[in-house]
């Protein structure tokens, strides 16, 4: 459910800011040398800004710079100028304006990317999505890392179908590449406060400092709050609510003309209640009473009306650090870029997953990772009249840990049996309750309900992913373009299970009393039956290890031809390769590597005087073993619902058509 807000945006524009700061000089987008074609242009003008120059935006979505109308891949531009005139403040935000781009962004440390309609469901670090987020062409690794507030945001860069040559694994969907600005050697600083509903309250602050003529500073804040769209009904607890602020410093040294380095730090620290479930089943205040099951639809409560009724107290948090050094070393023919990267980041996600208030219907989940990884990339590019080239190899290492949690009551584990038909032998099907209510009988001053009980698993994952691509856009004619390219990747995992046994302390001891008097045994019950796991039941307290390793070649080429001096048509075949994996939450859970072949075929027109570009495409997927999940309620006749790996092989076809009317600086039709 998307709640829109109504924000009044007041700019304050700092009179410090001198006209040099404001970017008012647009850029030459003229033929360039090798040895400057892929410098850093300073105070880049978009689209939005300058409309004669509509289709000369330019994008590094192929690792080299190009116009975006010369890109024969469905690509989708989102400048900084529409992220700010639509008070985005992270990419799910912007999703609505990129066709084909979805983003299940209710839980920001588990958000859920599809373009194209393919998509991951799988959050654990056992698996990977389908669609890659890029940071400065640094992978961001896990999804809980991925969907950062922007800070400082250059432009997004949206690119459709397999991405497998370019950006290596986790593409198959398409790749989402958001680039920040570098330092510059002019003095600009600016903030924004923003305040709406719901205790809206957002505001970013930027300074940017030329030391000298070789080094400049770059410092951005940010910091966004509100109270929450969403009150528990009964709790008074609020839900929706934003917490996050974050800050990002850079770094910049170019000692010569020719050699640059670039450091930045960005942190982000998120604190926020978690996600709200909304009960559509009608309930009394009876918080004893169970939910019917199986529910009938037909007296579902309209959600917008619903109370909302969470007893966990469920909260969402991320620490996330990152340090990046771009080196950039331009020469007569060529141009070499290293870039290294470290991050860290943990998240802890606890929500309610019954909607109700009542006991005996409780049950929540938590997932509480901790990663760190390293990142190289070097890279290689030149342009001559007979070719535009890039060659570069990349190294990734993860050592990542996660806690996976199920927490019930004693009550709710009565629940669970009854309405998945579990045999208990007892009169009126319950456990607990049963054995509660025979104790009472006798007037013994013990009781087996209103406990607390949780199950976990515990994964950890070594991850090491290494790479060597190629790329060539040879020019065969004047308008004729053919581009190959190629990449060979390996994968190695190593992977654990850890099912703990289950934790219920109080109820332990309450047990283990009934036990020693001799109750259990007069009664004729085993103990072991209030012991044993019901959710996570495999390989119970035994480590379970497995590695595993992959190979993959990803292959494209591309014939693109320029009709006329605005229009380009282009055919292509490409492949994407997402590595094999695992289901954090089964044991010896295992998903096959993914393969995708996308054929397409595409054009791309703009029309200066009217300022308008129109661009189109078809297309036709075949994968193999599409990775998903899918929850069985009644596992193998068990009675315990589970996610399982669940591989296919798919087709998909589709068409993209995109416009853009830019007439004037103030309108714009997408």
């Amino acid at each position: 459910m998307r709640h829109s807000k109504h924000r009044l945006a007041i700019d304050i524009g700092c009179a410090l800011l001198a006209s040099s700061a404001l970017g008012l000089a647009a850029p030459a987008f003229a033929e360039q040398d090798a040895s400057s074609a892929d410098r850093p242009v300073q105070n880049e003008t978009s689209a939005e800004d300058q409309p004669e120059q509509l289709a000369t935006t330019v994008v590094t979505a192929l690792s080299r710079k190009q116009k975006l109308e010369d890109v024969p891949i469905a690509i989708q531009v989102i400048s900084a100028k529409s992220v700010d005139m639509h008070a985005a403040t992270d990419l799910s935000k912007m999703d609505e304006f990129v066709p084909g781009l979805v983003i299940h962004a209710s839980q920001p440390t588990q958000p859920r990317y599809q373009i194209r309609g393919i998509g991951s469901n799988n959050f654990g670090i056992g698996g990977a999505p389908s669609v890659g987020v890029y940071i400065d062409g640094v992978y961001s690794g896990r999804t809980g890392a991925s969907l950062l507030a922007f800070n400082d945001v250059k432009r997004i860069e949206v690119l459709k179908g397999p991405q497998g040559t370019l950006f290596g694994r986790n593409t198959a969907a398409g790749a989402i590449s958001v680039i920040t600005n570098r330092p510059s050697h002019q003095f600009e600083a600016h903030g924004r406060i923003r305040v709406g509903r719901f205790g809206e309250r957002y505001g970013n602050a930027l300074v940017n400092l030329p030391v000298g003529d070789d080094m400049a500073y770059r410092f951005s804040v940010f910091d966004n709050q509100s109270d929450g769209w969403a009150r528990d009904a009964v709790t008074g607890k609020h839900y929706g609510g934003n917490d996050d602020w974050g800050a990002r410093m850079s770094w910049l040294w170019d000692p010569s003309d020719s050699t640059e380095f670039w450091l930045t730090f960005t942190h982000e620290r998120l604190d926020m209640a978690g996600r709200p479930a909304f009960g559509v089943i009608p309930l009394s205040d009876d918080n004893y009473q169970r939910a019917p099951y199986p529910a009938d639809p037909a007296t579902y409560l309209d959600p917008l009306d619903a109370p909302l009724l969470n007893d966990a107290d469920g909260y969402e948090k991320r620490r996330y650090n990152n340090i990046r050094l771009h080196i950039d070393h331009y020469m007569d023919w060529g141009h070499f870029t290293s870039i290294t990267s470290w991050t860290q980041f943990n998240t802890t996600n606890l929500a309610d997953f019954d909607g109700t208030n009542h006991i005996v219907d409780y049950l929540d989940e938590g997932n509480v990772e901790s990663n760190r990884s390293l990142y190289h990339e070097f890279r290689l590019s030149g342009d001559t009249r007979l070719m535009n080239w890039v060659v570069g190899a990349s190294w990734y290492k993860e050592d990542a840990h996660q806690r996976s949690q199920v927490d019930l009551y004693t009550d709710s584990i009565d629940s669970l049996i009854l309405n998945l038909g579990i045999p208990t032998g007892t009169p009126d099907g319950t456990l607990y309750h049963y054995f509660n209510s025979v104790l009472q009988a006798y007037h013994l001053p013990f009781t087996v309900l209103g406990e607390p009980w949780r199950e976990e698993t515990l994964n950890h994952q070594r991850y090491t992913s290494m790479a060597l691509y190629g790329d060539v856009i040879w020019h065969l004619t004047d308008s004729l373009d053919l581009t190959t390219g190629v990449r060979l990747s390996r994968d190695i995992k190593h992977f654990s299970w850890y099912n703990m046994p289950r934790e219920a302390a109080s109820l332990d001891q309450t047990i283990n009393t009934l036990q020693q008097m001799g109750l259990l045994a007069a009664a004729g019950v085993n103990p072991a039956v209030f012991r044993q796991n019901l959710v996570l039941t495999d390989a119970v307290g035994v480590p379970v290890q497995v590695s595993d390793s992959w190979s993959d070649v990803s292959p494209r080429i591309v014939l693109s031809d320029h009709f006329t001096d605005n229009v380009m048509g282009y055919v292509s075949v490409a492949k994407g390769y997402q590595a094999g994996g695992y289901n954090s939450v089964q044991v010896n859970s295992y998903f096959e590597p993914e393969k995708v072949w996308n054929y397409e075929a595409g054009i791309k027109s703009s029309f200066p005087e009217q300022h308008l570009v129109v661009n189109a495409s078809i297309y036709h997927y075949k994968y193999s073993n599409l990775q998903s999940l899918r929850l069985d309620p009644n596992t193998a006749g068990s009675g315990v619902p589970r996610y399982l790996v669940s591989s296919s092989d798919e087709k998909a076809d589709g068409m993209d058509v995109a416009m853009q009317w830019h007439p004037t600086r103030a309108f714009t039709l997408n």
